[in-house]
């Protein structure tokens, strides 16, 4: 099953330095719950590591290659993009959605693309 990998600890650029704010990802991970349909799983994680990057996220599926996508906001449209490009990825048998096929909201935020391991 597709994987939408959030991580709960990114501050977005303006929050970074204001440590009295709760992270910027705790709440995108909740908007990307609330956006997904029930072919792609959601979860959080502490760190991706890309916190020059916030709010990461990285969309992942055994036999699949890995998209880790960053400098989102955390906003509910930023939520719809990354779901409709992570169904894109579930229906893929490699994972690879055509360019074509990427919502706007998603382009520009790719990081890494990442081969299988399987």
């Amino acid at each position: 099953m597709t994987t939408i990998t959030v991580c709960t600890t990114c501050r977005t650029a303006e929050e970074r330095e204001d440590r009295t704010l709760p992270p910027s990802g705790e709440a995108f991970l909740l908007e990307l719950q609330a956006a997904s349909g029930s072919g792609v799983a959601v979860r959080g994680t502490s760190c991706l590591m890309g916190c020059d990057h916030g709010c990461n996220i990285a969309v992942s599926d055994h036999g699949k290659l890995t998209y880790v996508l960053g400098r989102f906001g955390g906003s509910a449209e930023d939520a719809a993009a990354v779901s409709a490009f992570a169904d894109g990825h579930a229906a893929s048998a490699t994972g690879q959605v055509p360019f074509r096929q990427w919502p706007q909201g998603v382009k520009g935020h790719f990081i890494a693309r990442v081969p299988p391991l399987d």
